[in-house]
C-alpha cells in the first residue's frame, strides 16, 4: 500500500521473546525521533509469531518500559489505529492471502523435507565444507505432486525461491549499497508448518500494508537484508528507506555486547535492561540522553531532553560504526539531568525511593534537603546514603567515628561538650548563627576544622560524609541537634 500523501511512517516491531534492552530501546527511540522530527507517525507492532520463544509478560515490560522512558506511539496494539490489528498473530489471514500470491507467481514453493533430512543435509555439507543452505530438493516439484501431498495432509513449510544466479543489491541510508551474491543466500522459510509466517515474510507484508516509509532497525537484520528486498520486489512493491543501526560493543570496546556481558554488568550494579536501570535509580532523561548519542554523530557531551532531540535529530547524522557501551557516560548524563530538574519534580521521584527504604518522609523537609544533596546525586538511590538520616528518629553512629583524628575519646568528648554549650546558647540553629561561633572554637582550641566539625558531623548525621553540615543542622532543628550531640558525648565518655 503506497503511502500516497508522502507522510513519514516508521515502526518499532519487537518480538516479545525477552527483556527490553538498550539495543531495542535505542531502535524505538530513533524511530520515535524520526517521526516527531519529520511530522510523521510512529507505529508499535508486536512481532509475536515465534511462539516457541514467546515469554510471558515480555510485551507488558516492553510497553511499560517505553512509556516510562517517554516514548509514545501513534498506533499500536493498545491504542489501535487504521491498520489494526498490530499483533502479527492476529493477522494470519492477511499473510495467507499474500503467501498465495507468491506461490501463484512462482516466487515461493512448498517444501516437504523433514527435520531429519535437513539435518542430514547440513551434516553432509559440513563434511564437504560447502555452504550450509537448503539443497533445493522440493524446489522443482511438479504442481500435481504438490497438490497431492498437501491434500494428503503432509506437513510442509513454504520457502522463498531465491535466484541462484547474479547478485542482489539493496541500499542502506547510512551504509550505502549492500550487495550479496545470490549463491550465498538461502531459500528461506516464509511460512512455518504450524501455519504461522516467519518474521521475514510477515514484517515485509505489514510494512507495505501499513505504509511504512523508513525501516530503522538493528544491525542483526543485515544478513537477511537482501531477502527482505527480494520479497518486496517479488510483489512489485515500493521499497522503504532502510537504516541498519550500529552494533553495541562491550564497555572495553572489544567485541559485541552479549547476554553474558549483560549479566556480568548487573553484578557490578550496571545494566543494559531498561527495567533494571529504572530500579537502579536512573531516570528517563539520563538514559535517553546516554542512549541517543551511541550511534548519532553529534558531540558526546551534548545534554538534551526528548524535545530537543526531536528537533535536532537527523537520519543522515547516524553513524554505522560500532558504539561501545560506556556506563560512565550514563552516570554523567543521569547526574546532569537530576541537577537540571526543578526541586518539586525531583521530590516526587525521591519520595518513593525513601518510602521503599522504610523512611517516613516529610515533604516540607524533603524540599529543603534536595538543594543540599542534588549536586551529589548520580542516581535517585544515592539520596539514601546522603539524606536518609534526615528522616530517622534516632541514629547510631559508630563510636570510633566520633573520635577526631589524633585525639583520644576523652579529648573528643570534651570538644563535643563545648560544641553542645555553644549550640545550646543559640536561640535557634541556623547556618549563620552556628558557623561563626564554632569556627571561633576551632581557632581557640588550635585544632583543624575537620577535627572539630568531624565530631559534630558524625554526632548529628551518624556518618562521616554528609550534605553541608550547618545547612543540615538548620533543617534538623536545635532540639534534635542537641539530643544527638548529647548522645555522642555519652558514647565518647563510655569509651574512656
Amino acid at each position: 500500500m503506497k503511502n500516497g500523501n508522502n507522510t513519514v511512517r516508521v515502526r518499532f516491531a519487537p518480538s516479545p521473546t525477552g527483556r527490553v534492552h538498550l539495543g531495542a530501546a535505542r531502535t524505538a527511540l530513533y524511530n520515535y525521533l524520526v517521526a516527531r522530527q519529520m511530522g510523521g507517525q510512529f507505529i508499535l507492532r508486536i512481532e509475536d509469531t515465534d511462539t516457541k520463544r514467546y515469554v510471558e509478560g515480555a510485551e507488558d515490560e516492553l510497553i511499560n518500559g517505553l512509556r516510562w522512558l517517554g516514548i509514545e506511539w501513534d498506533e499500536g496494539p493498545d491504542v489501535g489505529g487504521p491498520y489494526a490489528p498490530y499483533r502479527q498473530t492476529e493477522r494470519q489471514e492477511i499473510y495467507r492471502e499474500y503467501i498465495r500470491k507468491l506461490l501463484e507467481t512462482g516466487y515461493a514453493y512448498p517444501c516437504f523435507c523433514s527435520l531429519q533430512r535437513l539435518e542430514q543435509v547440513r551434516q553432509q555439507q559440513q563434511r564437504d565444507k560447502t555452504q550450509q543452505r537448503y539443497d533445493g530438493l522440493c524446489r522443482g516439484l511438479l504442481p500435481d505432486e504438490i497438490s497431492r501431498r498437501i491434500a494428503a495432509g503432509e506437513e510442509h513449510v513454504i520457502r522463498f525461491k531465491t535466484p541462484y544466479e547474479g547478485s542482489t543489491t539493496a541500499h542502506d541510508l547510512i551504509r550505502g549499497d549492500i550487495t550479496v551474491e545470490n549463491k550465498n543466500l538461502d531459500d528461506y522459510i516464509l511460512f512455518k508448518s504450524n501455519g504461522l509466517p516467519t518474521y521475514h515474510f510477515a514484517a515485509m507484508v505489514d510494512d507495505h500494508l501499513m505504509g511504512i516509509t523508513h525501516v530503522i532497525r538493528g544491525s542483526e537484520w543485515l544478513s537477511t537484508f537482501p531477502l527482505h528486498a527480494l520479497i518486496i520486489r517479488a510483489f512489485g512493491w515500493e521499497e522503504p528507506q532502510w537504516v541498519h543501526l550500529s552494533v553495541f560493543l562491550k564497555p572495553s570496546g572489544k567485541g559485541k555486547m552479549s547476554k553474558r556481558d549483560a549479566d556480568e554488568a548487573v553484578k557490578d550494579g550496571k545494566s543494559i535492561y531498561i527495567k533494571d536501570l529504572k530500579e537502579l535509580g536512573y531516570i528517563p532523561a539520563g538514559i535517553l540522553n546516554w542512549m541517543v548519542l551511541m550511534g548519532w554523530g553529534v558531540a558526546e557531551d551534548d545534554v538534551m531532553n526528548l524535545n530537543e532531540m526531536s528537533e535536532r535529530f537527523r537520519l543522515n547524522g547516524l553513524n554505522p560504526a560500532p558504539a561501545a557501551i560506556n556506563f560512565g557516560k550514563l552516570d554523567h548524563f543521569n547526574g546532569t539531568h537530576i541537577r537540571l530538574m526543578p526541586t518539586d519534580e525531583l521530590a516526587e521521584l525521591l519520595q518513593p525511593v525513601f518510602a521503599q527504604a522504610g523512611y517516613d518522609v516529610d515533604d516540607t523537609v524533603l524540599l529543603k534537603v534536595i538543594p543540599l544533596i542534588r549536586e551529589r546525586l548520580i542516581t535517585l538511590d544515592d539520596c539514601l546514603a546522603f539524606a536518609g538520616w534526615f528522616f530517622q528518629e534516632d541514629i547510631e553512629p559508630k563510636p570510633e567515628d566520633l573520635v577526631a583524628k589524633n585525639l583520644s575519646p576523652s579529648e573528643s568528648a570534651e570538644i563535643a561538650r563545648q560544641i553542645y554549650d555553644i549550640l545550646a546558647d543559640l536561640p535557634v540553629i541556623t547556618h549563620e548563627s552556628a558557623e561563626a561561633p564554632l569556627r571561633d572554637l576551632v581557632e581557640k582550641l588550635g585544632l583543624k576544622p575537620n577535627q572539630v566539625f568531624g565530631i559534630l558531623r558524625v554526632a548529628v548525621t551518624g556518618q562521616q560524609v554528609s550534605p553541608p553540615l550547618f545547612e543540615s543542622m538548620e533543617i534538623v532543628g536545635k532540639e534534635t541537634v542537641l539530643k544527638r550531640v548529647g548522645q555522642a558525648i555519652d558514647l565518647l565518655e563510655s569509651m574512656g
